[in-house]
């Protein structure tokens, strides 16, 4: 059976858009020029913790730079995030650990890059701390942005504490 370039390229566009983490709602779409290239803003809810929600921006590229780059697959590994209280904070069961835990992975491009949303807690000033950053597989990448939620003075209810 013979595949001609263009149909495998599809199939694997349609792999990716299929396993897109389904905790991510676009919220807003800017365009920035003329080839089409945009600031995509993701609003991000917390699964494990009720009332925070994280806005998370990251760039996609327009099939015009695409085709001018070469690197059809892959977007910019920039990102910027913001997370605030939006309701009655409900903790679950959370890793506290000091690596924390991965609220939100999205590919950037087709194997080899995501942008991650992990979360940390700090006790010693009872904050949550949410970092974005993306994980690639050479090279890393020291492009990272951080937002904070303190708990102090708020009525946060904890269901459990590993």
């Amino acid at each position: 059976m013979r595949f001609s370039l263009p149909a495998l390229a599809a199939s694997l566009i349609a792999s990716v858009f299929i396993a897109a983490p389904a905790s991510a709602e676009q919220v807003g779409e800017i365009g920035v020029d003329w080839l089409g290239n945009d600031i995509i803003i993701e609003a991000v809810h917390d699964p494990k913790v009720e009332g925070v929600t994280c806005h998370v921006t990251y760039f996609d590229r327009g099939v015009i730079d695409r085709l001018q780059k070469g690197n059809w697959f892959e977007d910019p590994s920039n990102s910027s995030i913001s997370c605030r209280q939006t309701g009655p904070i409900v903790i679950g069961d959370i890793d506290l650990g000091e690596d924390g835990e991965e609220v939100f992975k999205q590919r950037q491009s087709l194997i080899w890059k995501s942008v991650v949303v992990k979360r940390i807690y700090d006790e010693k000033n009872d904050t949550l701390i949410y970092l974005s950053h993306a994980r690639q597989v050479q090279d890393g990448s020291a492009k990272m942005a951080i937002s904070t939620v303190p708990l102090y003075g708020q009525e946060a209810i904890w269901k459990e504490k590993e």
